[in-house]
């Protein structure tokens, strides 16, 4: 009988991993490196599980050769990395620290040595203290200041970078930093978190404009994206799921790819101050400046509900958990329920990868046509050290192998994605859960720094080696 045959993907698909400087780097006042918010908050009591802190995490910055080893060992044909603002303008504005930049300069030039691509994020999240003293990502100056410090970094890495991702999440920084409060800077108003959406976007299409000017490669930006469902049918569900999504997707997709905001969450929004007041001419055309491609992060599709039919969620078999109560939250009553009996990931994120082609065929649909990147997808585990010395992770191979399958459905779609980032190289600091979840293909024991690749390491490198999936989806050749 014949052998069933591998899903194979297109040729010079890029196959790549992610990290992010404040999770990896440690090393957080070397070398002229300045405090970032995210240093500010995790040394704030309670911020924090087990009061963790970035200080040292996975000592990246002290182990960069071994890292590359690692990720050259793992047959990675692209590595996405981001850049610690605070290294470059620890003050976040003026000339340059040379020392950061020059540990960009090696990470870069050992990557292209190793044949490598690079794939370098400006802002994964690491505003430099001294911004958010002066108002952070709730005024304008902020945005001015990134755009600087994009012109900074593209100034010395533009003749080696041909990869360039503006923001990571601008929803994750917004949203939850300024509205709900649980990420760096932890304020909890809406108006800030609206003004915050506004000027990351504003920061984006003018950093854009700068890494254009310094003739830097492709240009996109990275957003967190998912499907928001309603609990049922009902109209009061309905409106609830478009809400949900007007304030995770609609409002970012929307000014990049139309020009403007969403015009039934501008009306949600009316009144609020400063709010969406901050938008001036013609900043909607700086921010809808054209890209070379888009960065998608996808982890896990939302249910959603009214909050006035919570009972009939419940009787319909969800599952309805009340968070501490929140500004975001409470204004766009939808709040979060769940299905039971479906598998979670150990962030207690739903697994389901048909969720992705879901995903990824709208974006195409009705947003844009650019060539798309999966610039994150990975899971959250129950790793552990087995007696033979091995990390058995099979639950994070088959989540990986579900959703590069759902992948290949959107491409057979005509959706044009063109390279695969598994996130992450390495266990890290995983912002407010500390050192409490593990997404790593690689073990890392924190007290020593010791690396352990885990079996989704081996797996991964097979799949990069064959461009293709075993044709099981237990991950077995």
């Amino acid at each position: 009988m014949q052998s069933p045959a591998r899903l194979t993907f297109p040729d010079g698909f890029v196959w790549g991993a992610a990290t992010a400087a404040y999770q990896i780097e440690g090393s957080v006042s070397a070398d002229g490196r300045g405090p970032s918010i995210w240093d500010t908050f995790s040394h704030t009591p309670g911020r924090t599980r087990n009061a963790d802190t970035g200080d040292i995490a996975c000592d990246h910055y002290r182990r960069l050769e071994e890292d590359l080893d690692l990720i050259r060992q793992l047959g990675l044909r692209a590595y996405r990395f981001s850049v610690a603002w605070p290294r470059i303008q620890p003050d976040g504005k003026g000339p340059a620290n040379q020392a950061g930049l020059d540990f960009y300069r090696r990470l870069v030039d050992g990557l292209l040595k190793r044949d490598i691509v690079p794939a370098l994020t400006l802002y994964h999240w690491d505003l430099p203290q001294v911004l958010e003293d002066a108002g952070g990502w709730t005024v304008r100056d902020t945005a001015q200041r990134f755009a600087e410090y994009a012109a900074v970094v593209a100034d010395a890495l533009a003749d080696s970078v041909q990869m360039w991702i503006t923001l990571n999440e601008p929803w994750c920084s917004s949203w939850h930093g300024y509205g709900h409060g649980v990420h760096a800077p932890g304020r909890r108003r809406v108006e800030d978190a609206l003004a915050a959406n506004h000027h990351l976007l504003l920061g984006h299409g003018l950093a854009t404009q700068a890494l254009r000017s310094a003739g830097a490669g492709a240009v996109g930006i990275t957003l967190n994206l998912a499907p928001i469902r309603p609990a049922s049918d009902h109209s009061d569900d309905l409106a609830a799921a478009r809400r949900a999504d007007g304030n995770l997707n609609r409002m970012f997709l929307d000014p990049l790819f139309r020009g403007a905001y969403p015009p039934d969450m501008v009306e949600h929004y009316e009144g609020r101050q400063p709010g969406l007041t901050v938008v001036a001419d013609g900043d909607n055309q700086v921010i809808a400046a054209p890209l070379d491609f888009l960065g998608v992060n996808f982890y896990f599709p939302q249910y959603v509900a009214d909050p006035g039919r919570l009972d009939a969620a419940r009787c319909a078999g969800y599952a309805v958990r009340r968070p501490p109560a929140d500004p975001v939250t409470e204004d766009l009553r939808a709040p979060a329920v769940t299905r039971p009996d479906v598998e979670r990931t150990a962030m207690d994120w739903e697994v389901d990868p048909a969720a992705l082609t879901e995903l990824l065929t709208r974006v195409r649909q009705e947003y844009t046509s650019l060539p798309i990147y999966i610039t994150e997808n990975g899971a959250a585990c129950d790793d552990y050290v087995d007696p033979d010395g091995k990390v058995a992770d099979t639950d994070r191979i088959e989540f990986l192998d579900g959703h590069l399958r759902a992948l290949a459905d959107a491409i057979a779609a005509g959706v044009d994605v063109r390279g695969f980032f598994v996130w992450s190289l390495l266990d890290n600091f995983e912002w407010a859960e500390g050192y409490s979840k593990r997404f790593g293909l690689t073990w890392v024991d924190y007290p020593s720094g010791r690396r352990l690749p885990k079996a989704s390491f081996s797996w991964y490198r097979d799949v990069i080696a064959a461009n293709a999936l075993p044709p099981d989806s237990a991950g077995k050749m």
